[in-house]
């Protein structure tokens, strides 16, 4: 862990995750199962779509260009995983657990992650439209040359979080909690609702200014020329 800053700025960096895979199997077919469990498998150009995968475990896993498009991962489990080129509409991981995950040049829309429990994960590069994160607890989270649009961190609580050259358009904080959250890389920054919220984050000046008329707006603060 690394703390990054000096004096009153510090703040506590994000742990990334070291996933190491082992010499995978790639996975034999057939659809995802309720419950099922994933161990060391390589799951490669596979169509997901509609299928129902809730409460499954993924351990040692490698998805690689996979369709998630409406896919049902509620309370699926990803541990020590990577993620590559994945795509969708709708997919839910509502409560699930992702622990020590590589999220890699993602395409995806309307995913559900409400709930869930992030911790050591980073998501690089590609795009996640209208992200619900609502409830969801994050611990040692980096968001990394990615855009992330319309997010919703409602309810969330973010520790350690870091943004880096990632775009954050129309985000969410309402009722959101923050402790050492790091958003001074972000290239973009623009909060559409709970910028109140902000107690536990850390800017750079630049996006104070960007942030001033939100502020203002939030304090009742009239600004004439």
């Amino acid at each position: 862990m690394v703390s990054r800053g000096t004096g009153a700025s510090r703040v506590k960096g994000a742990r990334r995750p070291e996933v190491r895979l082992p010499p995978l199997e790639g996975h034999g077919g057939g659809e995802l199962e309720p419950d099922g469990d994933y161990d060391g498998l390589e799951f490669r150009d596979l169509d997901f779509a509609g299928q129902d995968g809730a409460g499954a475990r993924f351990m040692d896993c490698a998805l690689t260009g996979c369709a998630l498009d409406e896919t049902r991962l509620r309370n699926a489990r990803i541990f020590d995983s990577v993620l590559t080129g994945v795509r969708g509409v709708g997919t839910n991981l509502s409560d699930a657990t992702l622990r020590d995950v590589e999220l890699v040049d993602a395409r995806l829309g309307g995913v559900q992650l409400h709930g869930a429990v992030l911790e050591r994960v980073v998501v690089r590069g590609g795009k996640i439209d209208y992200l619900n994160l609502r409830t969801a607890r994050l611990k040692d989270v980096v968001f990394e040359s990615c855009v992330l649009v319309e997010p919703d961190f409602g309810g969330a609580r973010l520790e350690r979080v870091e943004f880096v050259d990632c775009d954050l358009k129309g985000a969410d904080l309402t009722a959101a909690t923050l402790t050492d959250v790091d958003l001074r890389g972000a290239a973009s920054l623009e909060i559409a609702r709970g910028v109140d919220r902000l107690r536990g984050a850390l800017i750079s000046p630049s996006q104070l200014l960007d942030l001033a008329p939100v502020l203002a707006a939030e304090l009742g603060i009239r600004v004439e020329g």
